[in-house]
């Protein structure tokens, strides 16, 4: 039964219920939402409805927080979003000429090696260089593009240093703010985007909202050790999942 905007009853309680797990481990970590929304969305909604409700979401959530994240975020987390949104409409591009398979390998490939980036020893605060610093940038804007999941190449490149929590957080969330952006943008000029969407967006707001400041409490007490290991975990966990696809 259709509720509005052609989504029934089954789609809505889906996306409502993935929409506060995910909100709270983004709240918990800084990350996480689209890796863990995206997939669970696909299995009530078609894909690239998922991937484009997932970053209005993402952007929405990121504007009530504009504030805090300009303030505490690293300066390079602009270099970095600024690279997203010129590669972000290349991820698109590029999935439409190599196919799923291979996006499913690019996807898998990039989410295992941000696991193993995790697990490195932690380097000190002083950002790497430009040419890095881009290489992530270019990385996240395909992984947006292909998949709607800028995380994997910029969760090691901020939670892998020894910086202030609340600065990898607020670093990592701006850049995600910032590809939701660009990822709706190219949703709209591509004609994905249907005010349906926006609305459904709109429905699940109050929820993604409770459970990201659920996970935020959360996050407040946890320990510095324990909140990596958790980082590393769902890294860990998305790299599975994504491998598992290709099987």
């Amino acid at each position: 039964m259709e509720i509005f905007g052609g989504f029934t009853a089954l789609q809505v309680g889906v996306a409502l219920a993935a929409a506060l797990g995910s909100a709270f481990v983004r709240g918990l970590t800084g990350f996480g939402m689209a890796i863990l929304l995206v997939p669970v969305l696909a299995l009530a909604l078609p894909p690239v409805e998922a991937v484009v409700l997932t970053n209005a979401l993402s952007l929405m959530l990121g504007a009530t927080e504009i504030r805090s994240l300009v303030r505490d975020a690293e300066p390079t987390a602009w270099g970095i979003g600024a690279a997203v949104v010129l590669a972000t409409p290349l991820g698109l591009w590029a999935l439409a000429m190599t196919g799923t398979d291979v996006a499913r390998l690019v996807i898998a490939l990039i989410a295992l090696s941000a696991f193993v980036a995790i697990l490195l020893p932690k380097r000190g605060a002083a950002a790497p260089g430009h040419l890095v610093t881009g290489g992530v940038g270019v990385l996240s804007g395909l992984m947006t593009g292909y998949a709607g999941m800028p995380g994997p190449p910029v969760v090691p490149y901020y939670a892998g240093r020894d910086l202030p929590r609340p600065t990898i957080k607020a670093s990592m969330q701006l850049i995600f703010t910032i590809a939701a952006c660009a990822g709706l943008a190219s949703a709209t000029w591509l004609g994905i985007l249907r005010p349906e969407m926006l609305l459904f967006a709109l429905v699940m707001l109050p929820m993604i909202m409770a459970g990201n400041r659920l996970g935020a409490r959360v996050s407040g007490r946890v320990s510095d050790p324990a909140w990596r290991v958790t980082v590393g975990l769902i890294l860990g966990g998305a790299a599975v999942a994504a491998l598992a696809r290709l099987v």
